[in-house]
Parts: structure tokens; sequence; C-alpha cells
């Protein structure tokens, strides 16, 4: 198995670049073919008070800036690609619902990887709220980038968050082809619980064992919260450890952006210091 299809997502000519070097270099490693796929949302129309009468002229302005910026996105990945010398093609959709349009969950669903960068804390727009839920409504494991990584490294060390979930599950089937050339692999439970199958103190071990089967060498380490948050207790690991990628699954409790998150997924999702591949 490997990675041959990646979509990177390229919301803005401001995180294009970012986006574009990280899909580049995972592009190289499993000589895959790099789609650059780009939403411009159509303008809200303005209203003119009194007489609530849209305003074209303003309507046109910033219909002319999103084609600007799309433009200048689509410049980004085009030179960086092609002196890259990867296989890659540019998909941009004009549409009033943004990353949410059914064309591009479509493109997203036929993929092998995603690629998008962490939201900035900064940055709350609508329009980076539509993109969250895409990535979510996608169906296919996503890296996110911390928005501070502006520069791609080599993935030797990977973190698997492991609680036995579904969702665990099927994000370290997915990672596959990065944890077969990491340099190490370690599945970290937190509290875990004694089970039929194993102790708390082997969480880990039948997955482990798989995993091995796949010529893949993990070690198991597990942690408790002691009242401590499990994302800080996650988060210590990935600092301690100096983690190249953290793989976890993702939940989904509502469609509203602001619980797309669940719980340890949300917060390091929000202060997230490594690459992170999540799966639901």
């Amino acid at each position: 198995m490997a990675y041959k299809t990646i979509i990177a997502v390229l919301d803005s000519p401001k995180t294009a670049l970012q986006v574009t070097r990280f899909a580049s270099a995972l592009a190289r490693q499993y000589d895959a073919h790099v789609i650059g796929l780009h939403a411009e949302r159509l303008a809200t129309v303005p209203i003119v008070a009194p007489m609530e009468i849209p305003d074209p002229v303003s309507v046109q302005a910033l219909q002319d800036m999103a084609r600007e910026e799309t433009k200048e996105t689509e410049a980004a990945f085009r030179s960086h690609a092609q002196s890259e010398g990867i296989s890659h093609e540019w998909r941009s959709f004009v549409t009033g619902a943004g990353f949410n349009s059914q064309a591009i969950i479509d493109s997203a669903r036929s993929v092998d990887l995603v690629i998008a960068v962490q939201t900035n804390p900064d940055d709350r727009s609508e329009h980076r709220a539509d993109l969250e839920t895409f990535l979510f409504e996608s169906g296919r494991p996503v890296i996110m980038i911390p928005y501070v990584q502006k520069e791609p490294q080599p993935i030797k060390r990977v973190l698997i968050a492991w609680n036995g979930s579904r969702e665990a599950a099927r994000a370290t089937f997915d990672a596959l082809p990065l944890l077969k050339s990491a340099d190490q692999v370690e599945i970290f439970s937190v509290d875990p619980v004694d089970m039929g199958s194993q102790s708390a103190e082997l969480a880990g071990a039948e997955i482990a064992a798989t995993l091995a089967r796949h010529g893949v060498k993990a070690t198991l380490a597990t942690d408790i919260t002691n009242g401590v948050p499990a994302s800080s207790v996650i988060e210590n690991r990935l600092s301690d450890s100096s983690i190249d990628l953290l793989v976890m699954g993702a939940y989904s409790h509502s469609r509203l952006w602001e619980l797309l998150f669940g719980g340890v997924t949300r917060a390091v999702m929000e202060s997230m210091t490594a690459p992170t591949l999540l799966s639901r």
C-alpha cells in the first residue's frame, strides 16, 4: 500500500505554498500524483440601506478579489509542483457552498490522502469553518499541518494515540505507508482499562502484533491523566519524544463546526505541535 493520489487543500495564497511543499514531499516519497484543490466562494451580496438594493459595484469588487486570490493560489501551486517535477493537476471550483460543494467533496473521496493546514487561531472565518467541515465529510484520512510549520520535515518518529476505538483503528491503518517508512513507532494509550482480551498494561499489544506482520516495529507506552486533560498528556508525549507525526482517530458529534472536534481531538487540533493524521 502507498499513497498514489493526494489532494492538497489550497484555501488561500497565504497557505498555498506551505501545503504544496508538504504534499510534494510525500509525492516524491511515494511517487504520487498531487491535485491542488481550491474553492472560490461566490461573493455575498451586500445590501444598501434603506432600500435594501444589492450593490453591484461591491459585488463585483468582492468577486474580483476572490478571483485574484484564486490566480495567486494556482500560481504558487503550479510553480512549486513544476520545480519539484511531480505529477500534478489543478482543480478550482466557483461555488456558493465553498468547500462544502458536493463536487469538491466528491473529488476528495476519490483520493488516498488529503492534506490541509491547521486553522490559525486568529482566523475563525466562515470560510475556514467550511473547510473544517469538508475535511471530515470527505471520508478520507487527513493530514493537518501546524500553521506554524512552514517547511516539511522527514517523518521518522510516529506516535499513535490508541484507545481501541473504530476511529483509532482506521487512522492506524490509513497511516500504514508512513508507519512502514518510519524509524520509530510508538502506540500510546492514555488511561487504558483492563479488557477481557488484555490488561491495561498491555494496551495496544494486539494492534502492535498486527503492525509487526506489516514490518512495523512498534513499542507500547501508557500514561494516566491524574486530573490533567488527556490532550495535554498526548501533547507532552509529542514534545518529550520529538514526534514528527501524530496518528489519531477523529470524532464528530455534530454538523456544526463548533462541535465537530469532540473532546481530545478538538483540543489537540487547536494546539497541535506536529503534523497529525486523522481518520473517522
